[in-house]
């Protein structure tokens, strides 16, 4: 290209460029069209109430993605990962299985942030989920294949009817990968998937529907989402003095 070339901007060029740029956006923002004027802010918060977003709140009541037969599953499965005991509540009882059924009805469920164009080979296992199935698909055809195997081996009976030795027993059994299904579900790959979801629901924030009344987070001695943390940062190996909250504060906890 010859020096003298019209494409090509020397130094000097760029930086009139720049200024006169900044010149017009500048004159845009006071004219309104570029948003409001910058303000200082000393001594007060940078908001005022109610006018912050805040995440949307996880449905209420009932299922919104597993059918009935899928749910039972579901909660029966959860329950043998996170137990009931004196420590801290079981999966159920926090709510994992509805924050599961949640996600699954949302964008985590449809893939929105995952690759699901082929080539579709077997990929390696440091390669993560590989499946063309969306979570919420995977999810679907794994429990219709791990129902099948199960009625199969136990005349017909559905997984929460086994007990739970039984049921332990399937799911290490999953875990390892040594339980083959009929269909396009490896075992291994959706328990792996499963067992990050429940670990997610156990001690997400409860407005997406898991960690119910912050059980969970009381149980850790994590108080959770309080606005200012600073007077405790140099409180090592001691639990805070304030009670657990949710993004939402506490509205709808129907215990500490």
């Amino acid at each position: 290209m010859s020096p003298k070339s019209p494409s090509k901007f020397d130094r000097r060029s760029v930086l009139t460029l720049g200024a006169a740029l900044g010149s017009s956006a500048v004159a845009l923002a006071h004219d309104g069209m570029l948003g409001a004027p910058g303000q200082d802010i000393s001594g007060t918060l940078p908001w005022r109430e109610g006018e912050t977003d805040a995440p949307d709140a996880a449905p209420t009541g009932g299922w919104t993605f597993f059918t009935g037969a899928e749910a039972a599953f579901i909660t029966s499965a959860v329950d043998r990962l996170i137990p009931a005991d004196p420590t801290g509540p079981s999966g159920s009882e926090a709510g994992v299985p509805e924050f599961i059924d949640r996600q699954l009805a949302g964008g985590y469920g449809q893939g929105e942030h995952f690759y699901l164009n082929g080539p579709w080979a077997k990929g390696e296992e440091t390669q993560g989920y590989q499946s063309r199935l969306t979570p919420a698909q995977f999810y679907r055809h794994a429990i219709a294949e791990i129902e099948q195997y199960v009625g199969n081996a136990n005349q017909g009976k559905a997984f929460k009817d086994l007990d739970a030795h039984t049921q332990d027993a399937l799911l290490k059994q999953m875990e390892s990968g040594t339980l083959k299904l009929k269909g396009s579900v490896d075992s291994k790959t959706f328990f792996t998937m499963f067992l990050q979801n429940v670990k997610e629901g156990y001690f997400s924030d409860p407005i997406y529907g898991g960690n119910k009344n912050g059980n969970a987070w009381a149980m850790i001695g994590f108080p959770g989402a309080h606005y200012d943390y600073s007077p405790w940062v140099t409180a090592y190996n001691r639990r805070l003095p304030v009670k657990t909250v949710g993004l939402l504060g506490r509205r709808g906890w129907t215990r500490g």
